[in-house]
């Protein structure tokens, strides 16, 4: 058995290093092939960011962006953009793909991030253009601003003049004020304005034009073929199997980045969705430890659903020091309303509202917003926040309504004669269920207590504590006041898990 045991052991490590040792050989392959085949989110610039690190480390040669996108986030393309442009250690390739997986189109944010690209491969049946900038009303959707515009058109322009692509195509899929004609000279065709064809004229030349391409009022969106015709794409290349052979490159030299699943994990984490609902589950947390003395279970889950809000942001690139800051000095503040400040004020308010913004400024990477853009982005983490909080308002509402009838907190609340789950109520009894012994601590108060009956503090009213009143020892909590160890106090109401207390008159 030993020996058997030994043998698959053995196996096993081998088994494990030959796979590891593939897997580094398939990284270290020539030509990196990365799929941005997805609207443009927050989390595609990350992973391209971290793709484009894997191939540098990895010695790549090329790397291939197939593109296949409706567009999406403009702070996201422009991101994405820069880091391409960045990527000088390698020759970048955009690639449109067609095939029944995709939709082979590179609009609005695509062509950005096409043009940033040192060539552009397309195949047929696919297209790219229309790049200006638009941003989502209750209308419907609206051209943004000419200062957002302006900002993308200038983008534009610089990646076509890096790259050696066309300018005035560029410009025209992001300015609907441009007119291109087509100018024949010999075999070559290409797109001028109606200024430069006088320019030319002026000049003595008698260009030859074509067909108005794109009028005013218009953006340009132009075929695999166009593309190809007026100069801008390098031409049609059917498949990725074909577009590698091409560029000389043999299949067993390609490698192709891949999501992981803590890829889909972290997109899922930072979805509106699941921030909201970490946001509503953190504040219930967070009420009912405010309302129940010590630090406990529900501390530790507010913690962990704030810790996860903001790791994930942090992953995101949208987390800094101010972010943390306001935060933790917004916690403390709290703490210091919840456990030494009498009553609850301004200070524990601002503690609130500073942990608010800082959870707002997690989920964008602006503090101000300067575009229409990043007011749309603004406008989605504020409804984040506010949908967390009427949601954890409705929760806590919804909680204070049912405690009192759940069996899961009866030993939590205190019961009238009667009502299932008192101490003397006969279905107790058929459980078997204990009763509570005198003298011992209990989660709140007994059958026997009443408004009136006094008691002393056995523990600090902060304003939550603990006071023996009627030889039991319960949960009590004051107005506001707080009360050292050892005071007098006399109970003033009972209602459902509050038992209410107030200092003896001396």
């Amino acid at each position: 058995m030993r020996k058997t045991l030994f043998i698959l052991l053995i196996f096993s490590l081998s088994h494990i290093t030959v796979a590891a040792q593939a897997a580094e050989e398939d990284a270290r392959r020539k030509v990196h092939v990365i799929p941005l085949r997805e609207d443009v989110d927050r989390y595609l610039g990350i992973f391209l960011g971290r793709a484009l690190e894997a191939a540098r480390e990895a010695g790549a040669e090329t790397v291939i962006l197939e593109i296949d996108t409706f567009g999406g986030r403009v702070d996201t393309a422009l991101e994405i953009t820069g880091k391409i442009g960045a990527a000088s250690w390698a020759k970048t390739i955009a690639y449109i793909p067609s095939d029944s997986a995709g939709r082979g189109v590179s609009w609005s944010a695509g062509a950005l991030m096409a043009f940033s690209c040192s060539e552009i491969w397309m195949a047929p049946g696919t297209s790219m253009g229309a790049a200006s900038p638009v941003y989502q009303t209750a209308e419907g959707m609206q051209a943004a601003e000419e200062k957002t515009v302006s900002a993308v058109r200038g983008q534009m322009a610089a990646l076509a003049e890096k790259n050696g692509y066309p300018v005035n195509i560029a410009l025209a899929m992001v300015d609907n004020d441009i007119t291109l004609i087509e100018v024949i000279r010999g075999d070559e065709v290409y797109l001028a304005t109606p200024e430069e064809i006088d320019l030319m004229k002026k000049r003595g030349e008698v260009p030859e034009t074509g067909k108005t391409v794109i009028g005013e009022d218009k953006l340009l969106t132009l075929t695999a073929g166009e593309m190809e015709r007026y100069g801008v794409s390098k031409g049609a290349i059917s498949t990725r199997d074909e577009l590698i052979k091409n560029l000389g490159y043999q299949p067993n030299e390609v490698y192709v980045m891949e999501k992981s699943s803590s890829d889909s994990i972290l997109t899922l984490l930072t979805s509106g969705a699941a921030v909201s609902i970490l946001l509503i589950i953190g504040i219930i947390a967070l009420y009912l430890e405010i309302s129940s003395p010590g630090f406990g279970v529900p501390g530790a889950i507010a913690l962990i659903c704030f810790a996860v809000v903001f790791g994930s942001g942090g992953l995101m690139g949208n987390l800094g020091a101010v972010e943390i800051l306001l935060f933790l000095i917004g916690l403390v503040m709290l703490i210091l309303e919840i456990f030494i400040i009498p009553g609850f004020g301004l200070v524990g308010i601002g503690g609130i509202l500073l942990m608010l913004i800082a959870l707002v400024f997690s989920q964008q990477s602006f503090y101000w917003p300067q575009f229409d853009w990043q007011r749309g982005i603004l406008l989605r983490s504020l409804s984040i926040i506010a949908v967390s909080i009427i949601g954890s308002i409705a929760a806590i509402g919804f909680i204070i309504a049912s405690v009192p009838r759940s069996s899961l907190f009866d030993r939590l609340i205190l019961k009238e004669p009667g009502v299932p789950g008192y101490a003397g109520h006969p279905r107790r009894k058929r459980r078997n269920f204990p009763e509570p012994d005198a003298g011992k601590t209990s989660g709140t108060a007994a059958d026997d207590i009443v408004p009136g009956m006094k008691g002393i503090a056995v523990t600090d009213l902060r304003p939550v504590g603990k006071i023996s009143v009627a030889g039991r020892v319960i949960v009590a909590e004051t107005n506001g006041e707080y009360y050292d160890k050892g005071t007098s106090v006399t109970v003033l109401q009972i209602d459902g898990i509050k038992i209410m207390v107030s200092a003896d008159k001396t």
